[in-house]
């Protein structure tokens, strides 16, 4: 199943599929270790909702809600 990062819940996993934002903001998340094919693990939620935090590549790393919902994950 398909979904954005921004939808998927606390201990999903999945898989990167495409990234699907241009310019910077592809830029800072392909540096952040975001491509296509890297296991992630959804950790949390900050209590408003924004930031999340995800294990990508053995490390944790917090994203915003708009920079998340640019990645399009394919979920176990």
């Amino acid at each position: 199943m398909e979904k954005f990062l921004n939808e998927m819940v606390q201990g999903e996993q999945g898989t990167v599929k495409k990234v699907v934002a241009e310019g910077k903001i592809k830029r800072r998340l392909f540096d952040m270790g975001v491509t296509p094919g890297a296991n992630v693990t959804f950790k949390k939620v900050a209590p408003l909702g924004d930031p999340i935090e995800i294990n990508i590549r053995g490390y944790e790393l917090s994203l915003r809600k708009d920079e998340a919902d640019k990645v399009l994950m394919e979920v176990k």
